[in-house]
């Protein structure tokens, strides 16, 4: 086939204009675009090509005649129509967590682990945004000396959480800046001009869902459940890109100038690492670049083979369509 016919489920959300805006960027071959969401969201109106488009309610019939159905609508929604989709003999790429830890479903960042893409049937997952860049900047260090144990503090933007978090730091913002008293609907304290040490929700062992995603999710992406790794997830008031602190101690010794000759050749990564003139990576960067950005590369003081980094990424865009969308140019 040389054109495709393709479902985006979740079209008008955050993370779903994304996907049709890049869709148009990178000149995906499509025959024919399919956009739903739910039902309040049924009506409104997308452009895509310079076409206008109508969402529609996703219904059992929404996928007949589709090759590609990208999720981007949540747990549940996924939960309920992907096997609508691939039983109608549609490929589905879905960003929501249903499927991620699921042995008989791929979990895909191309940059890092193409090979597997092709154990579906008939869904592929979509990584988490944290885990996704982590994964990109971590897996040349794993295939050239091994990694023991990872140590990751993560600083995330709102964005992460949808436009009702967007539009709450705005508001939040402006009730501060005008001595008002401010108001919460998204989060249980006030996110603007704060840090919660808080992402989804808490598990018996004391680490929260998001967490706990980025350890499962990157020992299944790197396919080795040896690695020792620790996280915590913070939310930051940042309107848009993750950034995180990463510490990891490696199996063999690298030196930090061989490990920037790496980096500059590998696809995927952006070094920004001039601290003499200032230069590292910073979240409104990743409005601009689509790359993962590394960055204040330098050796522990203490252990040998111990290195911390800063990442960051648009949690947005490669954190999450990006990706979907380079998964399905994979795929094709």
């Amino acid at each position: 086939m040389s054109k495709f016919n393709v479902a985006v489920v979740g079209a008008t959300g955050a993370v779903g204009r994304e996907i049709v805006k890049i869709l148009e960027e990178r000149k995906f071959p499509i025959k024919d675009l399919v956009l739903l969401a739910s039902e309040r969201s049924a009506g409104e109106t997308i452009f895509f090509k310079k076409k206008e488009f109508t969402v529609q309610e996703p219904n059992k019939n929404s996928f007949e005649n589709i090759n590609i159905a990208l999720f981007s609508a949540g747990s549940t929604v996924s939960r309920k129509f992907a096997p609508i989709a691939v039983k109608t003999g549609a490929i589905v790429i879905d960003n929501s967590s249903a499927f991620r830890m699921d042995s008989h479903v791929p979990l895909i960042v191309p940059e890092v682990n193409p090979q597997s893409i092709m154990n579906h049937s008939g869904i592929i997952a979509n990584p988490n945004c944290s885990t996704i860049q982590m994964v990109i900047a971590l897996k040349p260090i794993l295939d050239e000396v091994g990694i023991n144990r990872i140590i990751v503090s993560t600083y995330q933007s709102v964005s992460g959480t949808g436009k009702s978090a967007i539009d709450e730091l705005t508001e939040q913002s402006s009730q501060i800046l005008n001595n008002k008293k401010t108001t919460r609907k998204v989060y249980p304290h006030q996110i603007a001009f704060n840090i919660l040490p808080h992402i989804d929700v808490f598990e018996d062992n004391g680490y929260t869902k998001e967490e706990m995603k980025l350890i499962h999710e990157t020992k299944k992406i790197l396919g080795n459940n040896k690695i020792k790794i620790t996280a915590t997830a913070a939310r930051v008031p940042v309107f848009y890109g993750h950034s995180e602190s990463v510490y990891i101690e490696t199996n063999n010794h690298i030196s930090i100038n061989k490990l920037k000759k790496i980096y500059l050749k590998t696809k995927g990564i952006k070094l920004v690492d001039d601290i003499e003139n200032n230069k590292y990576p910073i979240a409104i960067m990743s409005e601009i670049y689509d790359d993962v950005m590394v960055g204040r590369l330098r050796k522990d003081l203490t252990e040998p083979n111990g290195i911390s980094m800063w990442i960051v990424a648009n949690n947005l865009r490669k954190g999450a369509a990006l990706n979907a969308v380079q998964i399905a140019e994979l795929l094709i």
